[in-house]
């Protein structure tokens, strides 16, 4: 089943705008992964790095999760992947890695980060910090959001490339 991907409106209100915007790249991440292989979605395009699109997928999982369970709303909320032992587990140890649960796992991040953020006013601050500053709106929040997987939906199309030459946006 393809991604359905909507454009977000040139005339929405800001806080309506922000959430189409993030929901937008949310949908290119995932159309990125579309019709690859477990094996495929697990390949690093790009030694030595250990981005692959699998790892990429866990990463915005995690990103997800830590702006919204644990900064926002303040929650104790473990990440997924990643521990102590291994900071960049989302990007590690992908051979047992199961597509299915991943992006199980991911969709139902991005459903609890939409229902916080439909819940809350754009000037709303973050219950918690980020260890480096004290305080955070809502505003920021998306709008950081949109930044990260902007960034990282580069790095996706790089590697889909790689993989079997499709290209787009």
């Amino acid at each position: 089943m393809a991604t359905a991907r909507i454009e977000p409106s040139t005339i929405a209100a800001e806080g309506e705008m922000l959430e189409q915007w993030l929901d937008y790249h949310r949908a290119t991440l995932e159309m990125k992964c579309e019709g690859l292989t477990p094996e495929q979605l697990r390949l690093r395009a790009v030694p030595p790095s250990s981005l692959t699109l699998l790892g990429l997928v866990r990463h915005m999982t995690e990103v997800e999760s830590s702006w919204f369970h644990n900064i926002f709303r303040g929650e104790d909320f473990p990440a997924p992947y990643s521990t102590d032992e291994d900071r960049d587990g989302d990007f590690n140890d992908l051979d047992g890695a199961e597509p299915d649960e991943v992006f199980s796992r991911w969709r139902a991040e991005c459903d609890y980060s939409r229902e916080v953020t439909r819940a809350a006013s754009l000037d709303a601050i973050a219950a918690a910090s980020d260890g480096f500053r004290d305080q955070f709106s809502m505003r920021w929040i998306l709008v950081h959001m949109i930044e990260e997987y902007a960034r990282h939906n580069g790095h996706a199309d790089l590697i889909r490339e790689a993989i079997d030459g499709a290209t787009g946006d």
